[in-house]
């Protein structure tokens, strides 16, 4: 009988392994924010001056990642004020920003309107903030009072004063001298 209890508690023993190293892999696969933000209005202000709002219905916090973002994925309506507090309105399905470049990508009816009635339409946007610059390798179009264009790829300034495009579809207006 003694024998049988050693056997068994020996093979008990041998038979466990240590799992501490597949537990821990599973935990560092799944991601858990540090934060979770429901309708979300934030917004900025420089010298006094409202500069920018954001709307959005879902915020997740993932800042305790190794590379950090915050991911919007309900959508997020982005209210930018000029100086004279005119309005350009950023409109998307999905965004998610990236702290350490500060890169924003924007996906799903990305619609930006401009305060001078121009207006982009595409299904996924890049924006650098900090560069004020757009860029996308997806099908756009863009309306203002010169341009009625559609292009296969985008990257161009805020204003679109500079803009480079893939193959061109549509109408530019110019002034022959």
């Amino acid at each position: 009988m003694m024998r049988s209890l050693l056997i068994l508690i020996l093979f008990t023993l041998l038979s466990c392994e240590n799992n501490f190293e597949s537990i821990q892999d599973i935990s560092l696969k799944r991601k858990f924010p540090s934060g979770i933000t429901k309708n979300l209005k934030l917004t900025y202000t420089d010298s006094a001056m409202v500069k920018a709002i954001l709307y959005s219905d879902l915020n997740l916090d993932y800042t305790n990642q190794l590379f950090p973002y915050s991911e919007f994925p309900k959508g997020i309506k982005l209210i930018l004020l000029d100086d004279d507090q005119k309005k350009t309105i950023i409109q998307s399905d999905y965004a998610i920003t990236y702290n350490q470049t500060k890169i924003v990508n924007m996906q799903g009816n990305v619609v930006i309107d401009g305060p001078d009635g121009s207006q982009l339409k595409t299904d996924q946007l890049y924006w650098d903030p900090e560069l004020e610059w757009l860029f996308t390798e997806k099908k756009f179009n863009f309306k203002n009072i010169d341009y009625d264009i559609s292009a296969s790829r985008l990257d161009a300034n805020k204003s679109f004063s500079l803009f480079n495009t893939g193959k061109l579809e549509g109408n530019v207006t110019f002034e022959d001298k």
